[in-house]
């Protein structure tokens, strides 16, 4: 079928989209005047500029100096294929959500994208796209997202050409090496969950197996269900892993599994989606780490030859790890939240000192990194050009347009211009401190009744703050804008990428600041004693800028606690319960804030309790046992304030199928490769993706069915250490939500399950699953 397609298109030129299109169904529809406008103008060719004489004139900024039309900057490469009708593809392609519309006033709308990167001077592709209504359709064993015709053993695409109007596809960047193509989605939910499929014809893969299928599938929740939430973070290695040891990025195995038994609507990357720490050890900047004198690293420029090789390096990297199976079959049909954090750019980035931070060489690599975090894993157009010490206009932010224009980055390049960003970004009104762009944190609903601010905790960046104070004003307004026209909403999910309830660690940041270390510095720049103990960029030791990233940093204390006290004004402003992603430490713990046992609040009303899940890392390796014994002895009951405490929760009740990760003692900590699931619970009279299959309906750890079960309800614990609501009660793997799969009692409550590999020799990725359910808030909420 998919041959007769791509046979059928070569001799068929699809009509251009226009605004206000729509298939017969009236499910797809153009998005707006932005993806219009970009469409209406590729549609011709898009590398042709405007006459020199209707440019406009910017001496300083260099765009005197390149092609600067309405489409774009820059007349793309000259660049003939040889093969006209294929599209030969790098990667892809990439699923993204982006937002949802028309929430208040009809059915709603579902926003997202697909990705793909080819080389150049390829033929315009378009995308087919067609829904299969019932995610109870058979699927081929064995073959991903081809769908049986009912029996007949044919393979069914279920398009029907005449009927389908193609999507076609943006050009973002192109030069000569690639081009990005962005296809925009727009899908009508449905009264339940349904599946679609999209074909890009033609497609045909450079490298790897050339069997791959162009057809795929995801799926998207019913107009009144939440999403089905999937996180990770740290999907990658460090520098020096042994990677076969570790069996590769194995838990995506898992997470494909589990997707086939109940399928996630949403993955969120919250952070370290790719390591690119690399670049200084195989890569272009090996030759400047290596460099013994500080002041001589700090003054190294970044000129235009280095730039061009880490713009490749960088490139390169993210085409070899998302085109890593199983990664790559993940994110073809499960659509992807993601906010970047210091691996995307390097090890440390931002915390390292502010002398160091602000050389040539950092904020050139953090330009090449932004430029890519927003192509790969935003599909937006990057900046025009990016720092570089040969083009001193890329060196200073022009204020909403970034860094100037660089001609010897846009000599056979081409950057499309997006006159409208993205409605899910909050966009800071400032550069950050070490890259000419301004941070991009994330706004989204994700279905009927959860909402998701990803903040982007690594742009603004230093040792001594993580992000700028009207950046923080600028979130929480739009989170109130949000909210206040949609009451509907009771829960909200917050990224902050790393930890925020989490064990302190002020005594060992005390050791290594202290004069100690000074001897020890000393001789390791003399002799190279304890050369692992010290980094080589700064030469400070090396695990501090990875405590100086924590919240619970000294230097960044004041500004956590003026965090979570927002965040328990919002919760109790708009009656929904927060709870909050990090990753970034290499295990897996559950914070929580909560009130004081001493104020008798039960959890059902406490607007301060909220839960920390901490899920690290999905690829990357744990820290030692001895690590997470040691933050399991120091996870003590520490106090916000007077009436806020906060500690870890007890979640893992034995080590994974036997193994032995832990001390017996250690229940709070699991240094093992892990991911999160969170699933709504709906309410009476809403509808949950589990709707109409009551085995899924279980009270907890026990797996008794509710309805006359006894229940606890306004559970007080004593403290912390103990549950703290029944939905605590019997956590881990005993708890029936710890599947992954089905469903506890806490009726609006979020369930959350996290899966723990149990052998990192097992190329499978099999897991073992610790849950436990968060509650509601309630309308009723005290504030005492």
């Amino acid at each position: 079928m998919i041959e007769a397609i791509n046979d059928r298109l070569r001799h068929q030129e699809p009509s251009s989209p226009k605004e206000g299109d729509h298939d017969i169904d009236g499910v797809f529809k153009f998005q707006d005047n932005r993806v219009t406008r970009a469409t209406d103008k590729v549609k011709s060719d898009l590398t042709v500029a405007s006459p020199a004489s209707e440019l406009p004139v910017d001496l300083g900024k260099g765009l005197d100096q390149v092609a600067n039309t309405e489409v774009g900057y820059g007349n793309g490469p000259d660049v003939t294929s040889a093969n006209d009708e294929q599209l030969e593809v790098l990667c892809g392609p990439l699923l993204n959500f982006k937002s949802m519309s028309n929430t208040l006033s009809g059915p709603p709308k579902w926003h997202g994208s697909v990705l793909i990167v080819t080389k150049p001077g390829k033929p315009h592709p378009h995308l087919y796209l067609n829904c299969v209504n019932s995610t109870k359709t058979d699927r081929t064993p064995g073959r991903m997202n081809v769908v049986s015709d009912g029996g007949s053993g044919q393979e069914s695409s279920g398009f029907a050409l005449d009927q389908e109007r193609p999507i076609q596809g943006i050009k973002l960047y192109t030069d000569p090496v690639k081009a990005f193509w962005r296809f925009d989605l727009e899908l009508r939910l449905q009264d339940s969950e349904a599946r679609w499929e999209y074909l890009i014809p033609n497609m045909r893969y450079v490298s790897g197996p050339s069997s791959r299928s162009s057809l795929y599938t995801f799926v998207v929740p019913g107009a009144s269900q939440s999403m089905r939430i999937m996180f990770h973070s740290c999907n990658g290695f460090s520098v020096g892993t042994d990677e076969d040891a570790w069996s590769g990025p194995a838990l995506w195995n898992d997470v494909l599994r589990v997707h086939e038994q109940k399928p996630f609507h949403v993955m969120i990357g919250g952070g370290d989606q790719i390591y690119n720490d690399g670049v200084r050890v195989s890569g272009p900047l090996r030759a400047w780490t290596d460099i013994g004198n500080p002041k001589k690293r700090r003054e190294y420029p970044f000129d235009e030859p280095l730039r061009d090789k880490c713009d490749l390096y960088y490139f390169n990297n993210y085409i070899k790890w998302f085109s890593t199976e199983p990664f790559a079959s993940a994110n073809c049909q499960i659509a992807q939240i993601n906010v970047w954090d210091d691996h995307d750019i390097i090890d440390g980035f931002g915390s390292y000192t502010d002398h160091f931070m602000k050389c040539a060489v950092f904020r050139g690599i953090g330009g090449i990194s932004f430029k890519y975090y927003l192509l790969m894993q935003h599909h937006v157009p990057p900046p025009k050009s990016t720092y570089t010490t040969s083009s001193p206009q890329t060196m200073i932010s022009h204020g909403l347009s970034g860094a100037g224009a660089d001609p010897a980055q846009l000599d056979n390049t081409f950057v499309l211009k997006e006159h409208q960003e993205d409605s899910c970004f909050i966009m800071g009104h400032n550069p950050g401190p070490y890259v000419e762009e301004r941070s991009r944190s994330l706004y989204m609903r994700l279905g009927a009744r959860i909402a998701f601010v990803g903040v982007d905790a690594r742009t603004e960046r230093t040792r001594h703050q993580v992000n700028y104070h009207d950046t923080y004003e600028l979130i929480f307004n739009r989170l109130r804008s949000e909210l206040s026209v949609a009451p509907e909403i009771n829960h909200l999910i917050v990224l902050l990428g790393v930890p925020i309830a989490y064990p302190r660690l002020a005594w060992l940041e005390n050791i290594f600041n202290s004069p100690i270390i000074g001897p020890i510095r000393f001789l390791n720049k003399r002799f190279g004693v304890a050369g692992g103990l010290f980094n080589h960029f700064d030469g400070q030791v090396d695990l501090l800028d990875d405590l100086d990233d924590h919240y619970t940093a000294r230097q960044h204390k004041d500004e956590r606690k003026v965090l979570i006290h927002r965040l328990q004004a919002l919760a109790l402003e708009h009656t929904i319960r927060i709870t909050i992603l990090g990753g970034d430490v290499h295990l897996a713990a559950i914070g929580r804030f909560y009130s004081n046992p001493k104020l008798a609040i039960p959890m059902e009303l406490d607007y301060r309790y909220m839960a920390n899940v901490i899920s690290s890392a999905i690829t990357n390796k744990p820290p030692p046992k001895a690590v997470a014994n040691l933050l399991a002895r120091r996870n003590k009951i520490h106090h916000l304030d007077h009436d806020t405490h906060e500690t870890l929760m007890n979640l893992f009740d034995r080590d994974p199928r036997g193994s032995s990760k832990t001390a017996a003692s250690n229940h709070c900590t699991m240094p093992s490769r892990n991911y999160a699931i969170i699933t709504e619970r709906g309410t009476a009279g809403t509808s949950s993706v589990a709707d109409g299959d009551s085995s899924d309906i279980v009270a907890n750890g026990n797996g008794d069915v509710p309805g006359d079960a006894p229940t606890k309800e306004n559970v007080i614990a004593k403290d912390g250490h103990s549950p703290l609501h029944e939905g605590e009660e019997g956590a881990g793997t005993t708890h029936v939500v710890a599947s992954g799969v089905h469903m506890g009692r806490l009726h609006g409550g979020l369930d959350v399950c996290i899966r723990v590999e149990i052998d990192q020799h097992d190329r499978e990725g099999k897991t073992e699953g610790y849950g436990f359910s968060l509650p509601a808030l309630s309308a009723l909420s005290s504030k005492g």
